[in-house]
């Protein structure tokens, strides 16, 4: 790489978490079982949903969508980190830094959006019980999915776009275990207030928009559950809603954890974000079978079958 400013840098380097080669392999093994448990856990999420038909229902439908959303997000991240790991390497291509902040951005953006028209459907389920399956039709299901993938895929080329024209000096190295953009866009040397804006404008409206409408529909949901007459009336009510809730909590503090930590090098700031992208996709399965009988008795027909093949 030569010194001087330049539109395209070849590569960045990822400093990644130690310095340390004592340290690597440790590192290696930690996050190589995690990401396994995180494909194997949502694939198999997503193979029990369609494998059973009484599933098939607009609750189970948004949860597969999580699943494999979960599995992309952590994909753009984690298999880079493990093969730098392996190869004791840091770096990164300008393309590859570039297309891993923008899948990064997409599913991230998705899982906002998804977990927005999960608390949409879990309102209309116990606000309007008897209107649900005229609501929640099939056309609106596929329809709501089709507009977040459409809204994330969108801002994320607008990300990108607004990325690529912008031009590096002689710093390219990123203090992260993959290319964050705020971290990014620090070591340009060009103008980025146009950059910032949409970080904190876009971003910000794209975090707060989505978490309103789940604040909104889980209003709604209380107040519908406190006017139920029976205890055991209200814990089935509030038993639906539970799974969602956990998986909320998870995923906006982590978040928060991550977009809150002015340093994202310290160790709080490095936790925060394997907490958010690795950690929170790996959790999300567990919470669903663990809280959910529906999906725990289509997992174990799932098993049943591939052992009875075996």
């Amino acid at each position: 790489m030569k010194a001087g400013n330049q539109t395209r840098v070849l590569e960045f380097l990822l400093l990644g978490f130690s310095q340390d080669s004592e340290h690597q392999h440790i590192l290696f093994e930690l996050f190589l079982s995690m990401f396994v448990v995180t494909v194997l856990g949502n694939l198999l999420i997503i193979l029990a949903i369609s494998s059973d038909s009484h599933l098939h229902t607009p609750m189970y439908f948004f949860i597969s969508n999580l699943a494999f959303t979960d599995v992309c997000f952590t994909s753009t991240t984690v298999p880079k980190m493990l093969v730098n790991i392996q190869t004791q390497s840091k770096s990164i291509s300008y393309a590859g830094c570039i297309t891993q902040m923008y899948f990064f951005t997409v599913f991230g953006v998705m899982d906002t959006f998804l977990l927005t028209v999960m608390a949409y459907d879990r309102f209309v389920a116990i606000c309007h019980p008897l209107h649900y399956t005229v609501i929640m039709n099939p056309c609106l299901c596929g329809l709501l999915v089709l507009v977040s993938w459409f809204i994330s895929l969108l801002y994320s080329l607008i990300q990108s776009l607004l990325m690529l024209r912008l031009s590096f000096c002689t710093n390219w190295v990123i203090p992260h275990f993959y290319c964050e953009f705020s971290q990014v866009l620090t070591l340009a040397c060009s103008d980025t207030l146009i950059s910032y804006i949409l970080l904190y404008v876009v971003t910000g409206f794209l975090g707060i928009a989505p978490f309103s409408g789940i604040l909104f529909s889980y209003t709604r949901i209380v107040s519908s559950i406190l006017r139920i007459p029976s205890a055991r009336g209200k814990y089935k009510a509030f038993s639906t809603c539970s799974s969602h809730l956990s998986v909320v909590s998870l995923f906006y503090g982590t978040g928060l954890g991550v977009y809150l930590s002015f340093d994202s090098f310290s160790w709080r700031g490095m936790i925060a974000s394997v907490m958010y992208t690795v950690v929170t996709p790996m959790l999300n399965p567990f919470i669903d079978s663990l809280r959910n009988r529906d999906i725990k008795r289509a997992l174990q027909k799932v098993l049943g079958r591939t052992l009875c093949v075996q």
